[in-house]
């Protein structure tokens, strides 16, 4: 089984909507609205798996906004905050070992996203409208 067609069938059995799927690129879009789960990017680029959800702009109080996410990943269990290449996107982002993936690894990746964002929710708001 390619690692694509194992990363599916485990993001299915998590009841997981797949929104888009490119198998060529190996890429998946997937959602749980009730998990607050949107939009989720997750590529296989061997030998990982990448998990990336976007989460907001970075426009304004750059340093101290930075340093608050920096605090709150030594709380993440799985993941972390990231910022893209040219510093105003904040992003969840996780890497998974795709050759030995397993359904439990990839649960535990997203339930902490979900959680995160679940508790998070109120600073995410705040640093979006900065």
């Amino acid at each position: 089984m390619s690692h694509f067609d194992k990363v599916k069938d485990y993001l299915l059995e998590l009841d997981y909507s797949i929104v888009k799927e490119d198998k060529e690129n190996e890429v998946f879009i997937i959602e749980s609205l009730e998990d607050g789960i949107q939009n989720v990017l997750i590529g296989i680029a061997d030998p990982i798996l990448i998990i990336e959800q976007y989460l907001f702009d970075l426009t304004a109080n750059v340093g101290e906004v930075a340093k608050a996410l920096l605090v709150k990943n030594r709380d993440i269990v799985h993941g972390a905050f990231v910022m893209d290449e040219e510093g105003t996107k904040v992003i969840f982002r996780d890497t998974l070992q795709v050759e030995s993936l397993d359904l439990n690894e990839l649960e535990g990746s997203l339930t902490s996203l979900s959680l995160l964002l679940s508790e998070y929710t109120d600073e995410i708001i705040t640093y979006s409208k900065n």
